[in-house]
């Protein structure tokens, strides 16, 4: 028994990742008789090939992608200014936030792959434009995502240094747009990372609601607070997430925040293999799909619940349900759970091969796919 559990912790050296990597490495596993079982998962589904995968985005958003594309050709930061520009208003405040995420994701990139020279553009845009809000916003999240980045990890000095100058940048941001929730969403990460009082948090937590009281975006980033792995625990999560399912408005994403709150907490270790058919996970399972047939179809953060809804019912063998949600989503892996691997394409493919098995095995074909 100790030498398998070093044999998979072994398996998961060379990323930090989240979930916990025992249930990863097993839900893997078991996700790869499906792939084995499939003799052709994108003949007549019109599913992308690896590939092809978008491991940016969690679905589409043309614009964005061509912003993207335009800033890897030129540097040039104006596209990205002007993008959010026209996502200003108080209807676009999701699609402001999935967008910024994103754009600060990529210089982040850039950087990576070439230090001091990657993501000028972003710099660039500081520099000229230092009073416009989209690019304050934008270096606020990227400062977030070089603090995880950095080498030294959470609770050393540079660590802390990162996130201190983060939370100026929001302060910036939020001055620059006062009816922005963005910032302030935002520094939700920094709040994390610098273990912000309670009393502090909900200071913060409150400028948002009064903003965005229902903004999902918002949401699964304070559930990451009240998370055991940060400063909370299961029952604190659990209680925020229901909460807010409970008290959310029509036409809401919200109902799926319990389904997040009960992945963040699965068992390392789980023997039982009814655990994604247990009363727990079929009613969070059943929120989200709640959700994510009442809202828009064009909400912003709606692919990031189809993608966690594939997961676990995959998992159930809900195999017609996972692939009515593939069928939405298929393309894009810029998502949890596929995010929080070292190959989100890879490990995405693995569960959609499953799916495509289990809806054959069934009866089904590419004619009878649920859309």
């Amino acid at each position: 028994m100790d030498i398998m559990i070093i044999l998979l912790g072994l398996v998961m050296i060379g990323g930090v990742l989240v979930v916990p990597a025992l249930l990863r490495q097993r839900g893997g596993r078991q996700a790869l008789r499906g792939h084995d079982s499939a003799v052709d998962p994108y003949a007549g589904y019109g599913f992308a090939p690896p590939e092809r995968l978008d491991v940016t985005l969690p679905g589409p958003d043309p614009e964005l992608a061509e912003v993207l594309e335009e800033i890897r050709r030129t540097q040039d930061w104006h596209p990205a200014a002007q993008l959010l520009a026209t996502t200003a208003s108080a209807e676009d405040r999701e699609l402001r936030w999935q967008r910024v995420q994103t754009l600060a994701g990529a210089a982040a990139v850039e950087l990576a792959q070439a230090p001091g020279e990657g993501g000028k553009w972003l710099r660039t845009w500081r520099v000229d434009a230092p009073k416009e809000a989209g690019g304050a916003v934008v270096h606020a999240e990227f400062l977030v995502r070089q603090a995880r980045q950095s080498q030294a990890g959470p609770g050393s000095e540079e660590y802390r240094i990162i996130l201190e100058e983060a939370r100026t940048v929001c302060g910036e941001a939020a001055l620059l747009a006062p009816g922005d929730p963005t910032p302030y969403i935002v520094e939700l990460a920094v709040a994390r990372g610098l273990g912000y009082r309670e009393a502090d948090f909900e200071e913060l937590w409150t400028k948002i609601t009064s903003r965005a009281p229902d903004h999902m975006g918002a949401h699964l980033a304070a559930l990451h607070h009240w998370c055991e792995k940060w400063h909370g625990s299961k029952e604190k999560a659990d209680a925020f997430a229901q909460g807010a399912a409970a008290t959310a408005p029509e036409k809401s994403l919200l109902p799926a925040l319990p389904l997040f709150a009960v992945f963040e907490h699965l068992p390392e270790v789980n023997m039982v293999q009814g655990l994604y058919r247990s009363e727990v996970v079929t009613r969070a399972v059943q929120g989200a799909l709640f959700a994510a047939r009442s809202v828009p179809a064009d909400h912003a953060v709606l692919p990031h619940v189809r993608h966690l809804l594939v997961w676990f019912l995959v998992r159930a063998e809900h195999y017609g349900e996972a692939m009515e949600q593939l069928g939405h989503v298929d393309g894009h892996v810029g998502a949890v759970p596929w995010s929080y691997q070292p190959d989100p394409a890879a490990a995405y493919v693995v569960y959609r091969a499953q799916a495509v098995a289990g809806w054959e095995q069934s009866g089904g074909s590419p004619a009878t796919m649920p859309r």
